[in-house]
């Protein structure tokens, strides 16, 4: 019996001191980022990932879509909105403590490649009801916040909605309808139309400035931040020369 009882303890002995060590989890960051912006934040993360030895983990998505995810989660380090709207909605909330400028967005009315209708640079085409139009929700997503602001700046924003055939959630959608050929006319933000996988599907008719203004991009570090030096460590690249250039890569810095 004693033998027994011996023999168990040098085995769990031996288990505990030569069993082979579990490693460490990496420390996690989890970004929300916005539609448009989800390209040069993926970028960042990859390089991020690698210097410090961690995770990035990225929920995209609308920006108020995004951030409603934010109040009722209570979780997270960094939120990226497409408009700076959002964040100082945020800060408001007390859920995010800093912010960072890292590029810009424009919104532009977007046609089919070649512009086979012949739409010209005019905002009121959006009420022709012999056009199909398409735009943001106003509610979700930060383009839709957007085209409502600037269409109510040009005075048809009622009549645009008598109009719409449908009201997407983001700026992903607006780039499917048009190239599905469901719409005829959208307004997106400009910079996916830069993209390579867009840029000879679709074309980009710019809003005349008073309407569409550059529209400042501001990371902000959520006041849930798990590990805020880390998240910090992002900020500070994202906002750097390199960053901004990672950014402009994807038409989201040097906006006209």
């Amino acid at each position: 019996m004693i033998f027994g009882l011996l023999s168990l303890t040098v085995y769990f002995l031996n288990r505990l001191v030569f069993a082979p060590q579990q490693p460490v989890p990496k420390k996690e960051l989890l970004v929300y980022c916005g539609i448009t912006m989800i390209k040069p934040i993926s970028v960042i993360a990859a390089i991020l990932e690698k210097r410090e030895g961690i995770k990035i983990s990225i929920i995209k998505g609308g920006s108020g879509n995004l951030l409603r995810s934010i109040r009722f989660n209570r979780q997270g380090d960094l939120y990226l909105p497409g408009s700076e709207s959002y964040i100082r909605q945020a800060k408001a909330e007390g859920l995010i403590s800093k912010s960072v400028h890292v590029g810009y967005n424009k919104a532009a009315m977007m046609v089919r490649e070649g512009n086979p209708k012949g739409f010209q640079q005019n905002l009121d085409a959006m009420k022709s009801p012999n056009h199909y139009i398409v735009i943001g929700n106003p509610d979700s997503g930060s383009i839709g916040k957007e085209t409502k602001r600037i269409l109510t700046s040009a005075g048809i924003f009622e009549d645009v909605m008598l109009n719409v055939k449908e009201l997407t959630t983001d700026s992903k959608r607006l780039i499917e309808v048009l190239k599905d050929g469901e719409a005829d006319l959208v307004i997106n933000w400009h910079a996916t139309a830069t993209w390579p996988e867009n840029s000879k599907l679709i074309d980009s008719l710019p809003i005349d400035a008073q309407y569409a203004k550059k529209k400042r991009l501001m990371l902000g570090l959520l006041s849930t931040a798990k590990y805020p030096e880390i998240a910090k460590k992002f900020m500070d690249f994202a906002a750097s020369d390199n960053g901004k250039r990672i950014f402009d890569s994807y038409g989201l810095y040097q906006v006209d």
